[in-house]
């Protein structure tokens, strides 16, 4: 059964983190989905304002893994720490959730909310200057049904970034994009990491990839949480 409540003091698999402290924290969750078990015992802690690229095989267990910190889904078993309701979690998931007749650009201005912004004018320059980072700025006018994988991918990025989050969930969010843009990608969320504290927690099959950004590394086999740690380790 889940349970929210921790008991004793343990720490994330690789880490010397301390939970109290943490952004996220799983105590030996396992996600089953029927027969098959999707997350074996995972210990893991992420702390805030890190960068964690998640990888391992397809059927590893990555896409679980962040539903769980996404909070979409509750583990079988095991103990489960998310962020407190006031952090605020922008997700990018392989269904990327645009309307299709819309726009590009009136896809991304859904992401306005005056909560967040002093004005429309500061949201479309924060709007305008990551479209233009990620080189979409004259495809704007596209629908999203006459965009291509890559310029769909990067309308979501974008948008989840809009939201101001302060934690950023992708599961391959480079999957249509070629080397060249997933480094622009890797560089605009590392500006926000750097200049807002955005923690980033971002999963990809392509481990060759991740190993050339700098951040965390935890490795997914079968399930289990195999590796921890930097990736010239890995």
């Amino acid at each position: 059964m889940f349970n929210s409540t921790f008991h004793g003091t343990m720490t994330g698999h690789g880490q010397s983190s301390n939970r109290l402290n943490s952004l996220f924290y799983l105590e030996n969750v396992t996600v089953d989905f029927g027969s098959v078990k999707a997350l074996r015992n995972v210990q893991l802690t992420i702390d805030p304002g890190e960068i964690v690229f998640v990888t391992g095989a397809s059927g590893a267990g990555k896409t679980t893994l962040l539903r769980v910190l996404s909070g979409d889904i509750e583990p079988t078993s095991g103990q489960v720490k998310l962020p407190q309701k006031n952090v605020f979690i922008s997700r990018v998931f392989q269904d990327l959730r645009l309307i299709g007749r819309l726009s590009c650009e009136e896809n991304l201005k859904l992401a306005f909310d005056p909560a967040l912004y002093n004005s429309k004018g500061e949201f479309l320059q924060d709007m305008n200057e990551l479209c233009r980072i990620m080189g979409i700025q004259n495809r704007l006018s596209l629908t999203v049904n006459e965009a291509n994988g890559g310029l769909k991918q990067k309308v979501a990025i974008i948008r989840a970034l809009l939201a101001r989050p302060q934690v950023f969930v992708a599961d391959e969010p480079t999957s249509s994009l070629d080397a060249d843009n997933a480094r622009k990608l890797y560089e605009v969320l590392n500006l926000y990491n750097v200049k807002k504290g955005l923690t980033v927690v971002w999963a990809s099959h392509n481990r060759e990839l991740v190993k050339k950004f700098t951040g965390r590394i935890i490795h997914l086999d079968s399930g289990k949480l195999v590796y921890s740690g930097h990736a010239c380790f890995i």
